[in-house]
């Protein structure tokens, strides 16, 4: 389930709120009870990198890898500096 963030437009606070999608929006600060919470928008407090479970789980035989050799050979002809996938 995402996590939302509000902010209490009255009073200032910020709350985390873990609810489904189809969940409605909170409206009362669990701060001073008023209500006047808004919705914030904000990045992902995760980040998925590298070669991760979605690409070698949950998977049979010769499907093990989704991408197959095109990947690998892009990387070892000489077209990646060294830097390719790493974030500066």
């Amino acid at each position: 389930m995402p996590i939302y963030e509000y902010q209490c437009q009255s009073c200032g606070h910020v709350y985390e709120a873990i609810q489904k999608i189809s969940d409605p929006a909170l409206t009362d600060c669990p701060a001073c009870n008023k209500p006047d919470l808004a919705k914030k928008i904000s990045a992902a407090g995760f980040r998925l990198k590298g070669g991760g479970w979605y690409e070698t789980d949950f998977k049979s035989g010769t499907k093990k890898n989704v991408a197959g050799d095109t990947a690998s050979s892009t990387t070892s002809s000489g077209t990646c500096s060294g830097t390719c996938g790493k974030s500066a």
